[in-house]
């Protein structure tokens, strides 16, 4: 039982049906949505090591990836496809909260399960999080315009949910707080991502039951930002006879968003139905992660450094 308390699909699958059977309670969590994402972001960055910045040729190389590979591949990606099939403009708002987030922050503990470059992952990641504080602000404004929000605000939450948990995160290993809130670490995070999540079902709890047609184009969005998009980077990638652990790396790196990070915002910006596509998206995530597990055993061990 204490293990099932802990694991982050029984969590997130919980939090999900209790925001369909009582969402009243929605509107008490809605607050601690910005204090969690500030928790998580800072535990996540705990692991960080410091040498990771020492040698700046290979950080900007691979940091540079992260941010094609998120922003100009899956950013572009989801904002053509909710143009071409979302009429609802908070839903479209969604869409674009999500373009302009930074990758998930699972994208390294997932690559060490697939076996793909530690290091692409890491940086990669580490790139996108540190370009993430001018590029999201620049793609909110120019597909949202500056006058539907405030643009004050939006800098401060960036810095908040960015900036501060990297440097808090610096100041917990310097005092030696690590090795104390690791063993935590994992339990907090999912339950963190469960309240989040429970939040906005909750919050959007009768338009999921009373307009479920209303979602299929958001769950298209979703699944063809997953499975479709990394189908194609692994073959794009086969194509230039790129090797299957960088391979695996850019997959994570263009597929897989900071859900909580677009929820987040999208609750604090605009409305509980901008939130919807991150909710979506993030139930999708589950489900495509499980699949990237299940084809990493089928995949040779004997293969994996080879195009």
């Amino acid at each position: 039982m204490l293990s099932l308390l802990r694991n982050r699909n029984f969590i997130l699958i919980l939090a999900l049906t209790i925001g369909l059977l009582w969402g009243r309670g929605a509107e008490w969590t809605e607050p601690l949505t910005l204090p969690v994402l500030v928790l998580v972001m800072t535990l996540a960055t705990m692991g960080v090591p410091g040498s990771t910045f020492r040698s700046l040729r290979s950080f900007v190389g691979q940091a540079l990836a992260g941010i094609v590979m998120n922003y100009l591949i899956q950013g572009t990606f989801l904002i053509a496809l909710s143009e071409l099939l979302i009429r609802d403009e908070m839903v479209r708002t969604g869409f674009v909260l999500l373009a302009a987030v930074p990758p998930a922050v699972a994208v390294v503990p997932f690559s060490i399960f697939l076996n793909g470059d530690n290091s692409l992952s890491l940086i990669g990641m580490i790139g996108a999080y540190l370009g993430a504080l001018v590029i999201a602000p620049l793609i909110v404004v120019g597909y949202l315009g500056s006058a539907q929000f405030d643009l004050f605000k939006l800098m401060l939450i960036m810095i908040e949910l960015i900036l501060a948990p990297l440097i808090a995160a610096r100041i917990l290993v310097k005092i030696g707080m690590e090795s104390r809130i690791g063993r935590y670490k994992g339990t907090i995070t999912n339950w963190s991502f469960g309240v989040l999540c429970y939040t906005i079902v909750g919050l959007n709890r009768e338009v999921i039951l009373q307009q479920p047609l209303f979602l299929l184009p958001i769950g298209f969005i979703a699944v063809a930002s997953t499975f479709l998009l990394g189908w194609g980077i692994e073959g794009a990638g086969r194509l230039v006879h790129v090797s299957r652990k960088k391979v695996t790396s850019l997959v994570l790196l263009g597929t897989l968003k900071n859900y909580g990070l677009a929820a987040g915002l999208a609750l604090t910006l605009f409305s509980k139905e901008s939130a919807l596509p991150a909710t979506v998206s993030a139930v999708f995530m589950i489900i495509y992660i499980i699949w990237l597990e299940l084809k990493s055993r089928w995949a040779s061990p004997v293969d994996s450094d080879k195009p």
